[in-house]
C-alpha cells in the first residue's frame, strides 16, 4: 500500500487550539484541564475532564454560517481548518479532497438532547436540528459542506480503534485515485450523561492520569479533535505514516522500535500494552496532556509528526518509567527515523500506526 505524507495537523483539546498550544504545554511539562458538570440526584457534580472550547472556529466560518452546527460538528470543522491552514492550502482548491472522519462516541450532547427532546415532547416535538446532527456523519458533512470539499466523505467508529480503521479507508481513497487529498481527523466529545456514566464505572476522582500505574484506574475523560491533511505526495512536512496494522495481541513486538503508547489510565487496558510489548522496548507517552478517548490516538500521531520535523520528542515526558515490565523511557532526540504509535483496546485487538520521517 502507499505511505500517507502528512502535510497539515490540527489539534484542539484540554491543552488549548493548535499544534503551538500543545507543544507549549508539552514544553511546560504541565497537564492542564477542566471540569465537567454532571447531574446526580437534583446536585450537580464537577468531575475533572479535558474539555475543548471550539470558540476560535469564528476565525475561518462565518458566525452566522455555524449557529445550527453543534459542539461536536464545530470541533472537527476547527480542526479541520487548522489543519489546512497548517499546510498553507486554506484558499486551494477542494475539488478532489475527501473527508474521513473517526470518532468513538460520536456526537453525544446532540444524540442524548434529541432523546431528551423525544422524552419530553413525544415525536411530533422532537427537535429536527438535533436529529439531524445526532447522525454519526453530521460533523464530515459539516466539514465537506463548509470547506466545500468535493470528494467522498465517510465518518468511521470502531471504538479505541477507531483511528486505525478511519486510517486505512484513507490509504484505500489514495491508493485507488479516488481523490488527490484526504482531511483525516478523529473527534470526540464529553457530556454530562458520559461523566455520569464515568462516574458510576469509574468512581475514586483521580486528579491526574498516571500512565505507567498500569494495575491502577488513573483515566481522566478528554474530548477534542485531530486533523491532518493527507496526501500520497514523495515530499510530506512532517513525515510518511507507512504501515497500518489492526489485529489480535498475538507474540510480542519488536524491541528495537521507539512506541508512543496511548495509555491513558485505564487499567482494564494496560494488559494488552505487557502482552504485546517486551520488557525493554522504548516507550513515551503523552495523554495526560489531551485526557482519555477513543480517539487518543490520533493525538499520539500529532505528537508523532512533531516529533519527526524535529528530529526529537516534544517537552520533558516527565513520567516516571515502570519498574515492571521495564520499558525504557524515550527521551529528547530520535535515535532513530520513525515511531510506531500503539493503542490496545482491551479486548485483545492491538493498532498500530507506523510514522517515518520521508
Amino acid at each position: 500500500m502507499i505511505r500517507l505524507a502528512i502535510q497539515g495537523v490540527g489539534v484542539l483539546g484540554g491543552f488549548g487550539c493548535g499544534l503551538g498550544d500543545l507543544e507549549k504545554r508539552l514544553m511546560e511539562g504541565v497537564p492542564a484541564f477542566g471540569s465537567l458538570i454532571v447531574p446526580v440526584e437534583g446536585q450537580e457534580l464537577n468531575m475533572a475532564a479535558y474539555t475543548a472550547d471550539s470558540a476560535p472556529l469564528e476565525r475561518f466560518v462565518n458566525k452566522r454560517a455555524t449557529r445550527r452546527i453543534d459542539h461536536f460538528s464545530r470541533m472537527a470543522l476547527l480542526g479541520a481548518c487548522l489543519a489546512l491552514e497548517d499546510a498553507g492550502e486554506l484558499e486551494s482548491s477542494m475539488e478532489r479532497v475527501g473527508v474521513v472522519i473517526a470518532s468513538g462516541y460520536g456526537p453525544t450532547r446532540t444524540t442524548f438532547s434529541f432523546l431528551d427532546s423525544v422524552f419530553d415532547g413525544g415525536d411530533a416535538c422532537a427537535s429536527p436540528t438535533n436529529f439531524s446532527n445526532s447522525v454519526h456523519n453530521a460533523a464530515a458533512a459539516h466539514v465537506a459542506i463548509q470547506l466545500k470539499a468535493g470528494g467522498p466523505s465517510l465518518t468511521v467508529s470502531q471504538f479505541e480503534m477507531s483511528v486505525c480503521s478511519a486510517l486505512m479507508t484513507t490509504q484505500l481513497w489514495l491508493a485507488e485515485g479516488r481523490v488527490d487529498k484526504v482531511l483525516f481527523g478523529a473527534v470526540d466529545e464529553l457530556c454530562s450523561v458520559l461523566g455520569y456514566c464515568w462516574g458510576r464505572f469509574f468512581p475514586g476522582g483521580e486528579s491526574m492520569i498516571d500512565p505507567f500505574s498500569l494495575d491502577r484506574q488513573t483515566a481522566i475523560p478528554g474530548e477534542g479533535a485531530a486533523f491532518f491533511l493527507l496526501t500520497r505526495d514523495e515530499q510530506a512536512r512532517y513525515g510518511h505514516v507507512s504501515q497500518i496494522r489492526q489485529e489480535s495481541i498475538q507474540a510480542p513486538l519488536s524491541s528495537g522500535e521507539t512506541y508512543l503508547l496511548n495509555l491513558d489510565g485505564h487499567a482494564g487496558c494496560s494488559t494488552g500494552y505487557r502482552q504485546v510489548l517486551p520488557g525493554s522496548a522504548s516507550v513515551a507517552v503523552y495523554t495526560p496532556y489531551y485526557g482519555s478517548l477513543p480517539v487518543g490516538q490520533a493525538f499520539d500521531l500529532a505528537v508523532a509528526a512533531m516529533a519527526l520535523r524535529d528530529g526529537r520528542l516534544p517537552g520533558a515526558n516527565g513520567f516516571a518509567g515502570p519498574a515492571d515490565p521495564g520499558w525504557q523511557l524515550a527521551q529528547g532526540a530520535l535515535d532513530r527515523n520513525r515511531l510506531i504509535c500503539l493503542k490496545c483496546d482491551g479486548r485483545g485487538r492491538v493498532g498500530h500506526i507506523r510514522v517515518e520521517k520521508s
